[in-house]
């Protein structure tokens, strides 16, 4: 498809960020110089390459790697369409987008398609912690736009999910993203100290505050001055310390432990939980108060089997870091990946961390088979306050044994059965998956599921 008049061309020109303009066959037909300078090609280069080869680095388009495709869905509908993706920058580092594409048409009278794309943010560097915050698939990317949004404005932040799922590089990711990156980010969970020790923590104390005291100890509060302080487990803090933490998040300020003078401190909050909180508020077992001032902004890390299609691409990686001879090479067989995929992880990355390191373990050519991915399965009456629809979801997920399905499979029995437990409920639906109405609308009308209450 060639370019007839300058027109449709100065509409790319005139965008700020970058923007590029696609045929039907995925070929590049003009592209801004914000879009040249993100991807390191120049526009001649760059006219008349697929858009996957460039932002992807992928032989095919991306619905064939299992991501919702711009392309694809507006030459299909005519409509605008916008979507979450990952894409790769001049030095081929990971960043998270959202493009906005629209249908325009040429001077022929055919279809062009428009890319408008908004860096959210570049992905972390991958190590084997990490891993728990890189991933494409829909319900991460939400996420990541979620956490974007959520440094961005500035307020405390309540990250909750399952156990094992990240929510403590989710909560730096928050910082790092955040006006206050470079300054003090401090930790501190909650479930791991005792409680005659946690005030002491938090606040520090002065100097002959208690026998045997001999200096001043600067609190978690004092450290993360002017910074952030990311509070693990929440959700196990004494009523006690509950209230005097509410007063510092209101006034801004603390006494230290036997000490006399009010400390002054700014920190901006961010506090994690694999519990139920408002649940913890309606037994009296967590403040009312307290639970509304650091749950303003509030962003759930989804479980590792909402993320299917992320499970293969992690622990592929993985198997790079936690290999101890870089001389060797190993691969999944096809029995292995359907056995990590029919598997509901309830400890989500950790478990998946701990599976693949026993399977490089077991395996000595390389080639780790299903004999190697050892799972362990966990009864749901054992697991720490899961929540019932997940499981659900979880077993009706699994498919008979030897039998293998699909992304789109396993998403669309999950749908089913949310829809089914919420009596049809979609914005509890929505909300239960981390996505958009709009966007389980178009999951709904896609896997025929309007009839499911």
């Amino acid at each position: 498809m060639s370019l007839r008049t300058v027109d449709i061309k100065s509409v790319v020109d005139i965008q700020e960020g970058p923007a590029v303009l696609i045929d039907k066959d995925y070929h590049i037909v003009a592209a801004n110089s914000s879009y040249c300078r993100s991807y390191g090609v120049s526009e001649e280069d760059l006219v008349g390459r697929r858009c996957h080869e460039v932002s992807h680095h992928s032989p095919v388009p991306c619905h064939m790697n299992g991501e919702d495709c711009p392309h694809q869905k507006v030459f299909e509908t005519s409509e605008p369409f916008q979507v979450l993706h990952t894409h790769y920058d001049a030095d081929r580092n990971p960043e998270y987008v959202r493009i906005r594409a629209y249908p325009l048409r040429d001077a022929d009278g055919g279809t062009v398609l428009m890319e408008s794309i908004y860096r959210l943010a570049p992905a972390p560097d991958i190590s084997c912690e990490d891993m728990r915050m890189v991933g494409r698939s829909p319900a991460f990317l939400s996420c990541i736009e979620n956490l974007t949004v959520a440094a961005k404005a500035g307020g405390h932040v309540l990250v909750d999910g399952e156990s094992g799922v990240g929510k403590e590089l989710a909560a730096r990711f928050v910082h790092e993203q955040s006006s206050r990156n470079g300054r003090p980010y401090v930790e501190l969970n909650c479930a791991a100290i005792t409680e005659t020790l946690v005030e002491d923590e938090l606040f520090g104390h002065e100097r002959g505050a208690f026998t045997g005291c001999i200096g001043m100890k600067e609190g978690v509060f004092g450290e993360a001055d002017g910074g952030t302080l990311f509070l693990d487990e929440i959700g196990e803090l004494p009523l006690s310390i509950q209230a005097k933490l509410l007063r510092v998040l209101d006034s801004g300020e603390f006494r230290r432990v036997g000490g006399k003078n009010k400390q002054k401190v700014d920190v901006r909050i961010i506090a994690a939980t694999n519990r139920d909180l408002a649940s913890l508020v309606a037994e009296g077992r967590f403040r009312e108060d307290l639970y509304f001032r650091i749950a303003g902004i509030r962003v759930t890390v989804p479980p590792l089997r909402e993320r299917r299609s992320d499970i293969i691409p992690l622990a592929q990686v993985l198997m790079k870091r936690l290999a101890p001879n870089a001389s060797v090479t190993y691969e999944l067989t096809q029995s292995a990946v359907e056995r990590l995929l029919h598997h509901g992880f309830p400890g989500n990355i950790r478990e998946l961390c701990n599976i693949m390191q026993k399977a490089i373990a077991l395996s000595e050519d390389g080639m780790i088979k299903a004999a190697h991915i050892s799972l362990d399965h966990i009864p749901p009456a054992s697991r720490r306050e899961p929540p019932a629809v997940a499981v659900r979801a979880d077993v009706e997920d699994a498919p008979p044994p030897g039998e293998a399905r699909t992304i789109a499979d396993v998403e669309a029995s999950h749908i089913a059965s949310l829809l089914k437990a919420y009596e049809g409920n979609r914005r509890k639906v929505a909300g239960a998956l981390n996505i958009s109405e709009r966007t389980l609308y178009r999951k709904i009308n896609r896997y025929q599921l309007h009839d499911l209450r």
